[in-house]
């Protein structure tokens, strides 16, 4: 399935990502962040290992977003549900290899990833203040009592 028919709008969504081919050495990080933009899709792809120096997707060349920690590429995603065949350049051994790999994108895995803006806290954030409010409250409660015993 192509980007086009996912119908998603701009903006940034998980996805599953099951990778096949080199050794059975290494890993990537599953699920994946995506981004779509202007209708296209880019992964970040997270390698178990920092030995990876650049990727090639459809003849182009991509290098490393990070310097330190596990390999970390981004990549366009042109396909999902089936196998989409991507080069991993790693220095690991004696010789840098290109190793041949294949990735999956799962659309039925894509879900919306919610923003981490000021207002949007989330469910524990709205527990903890509305659990502040109700502690407040039952102190003023208690101090007005305490005052008109006194």
């Amino acid at each position: 399935m192509e980007v086009s028919e996912m119908n998603l709008s701009d903006g940034e969504y998980t996805v599953e990502v099951t990778m096949e081919g080199g050794s059975g050495r290494a890993s990537i990080q599953s699920p994946t962040e995506l981004t779509i933009e202007n209708g296209q899709a880019q992964a970040e792809i997270v390698w178990s290992s920092s030995h990876y120096d650049y990727m090639m997707v459809n003849g182009d060349k991509y290098l490393p977003v990070n310097t330190e920690g596990n390999s970390t590429f981004e990549i366009p995603v042109s396909v999902f549900d089936e196998p989409m065949t991507v080069i991993g350049d790693t220095t690991a051994m004696s010789v840098p290899h290109e190793v041949e790999y294949t990735l999956t994108f799962a659309s039925e895995s894509v879900a919306s990833v919610q923003s981490s803006g000021g207002n949007d806290m989330g469910g524990a954030g709205i527990a903890i203040v509305l659990a502040l409010v109700v502690a407040a409250v039952s102190s003023m409660r208690l101090r007005s009592r305490k005052n008109r015993r006194i």
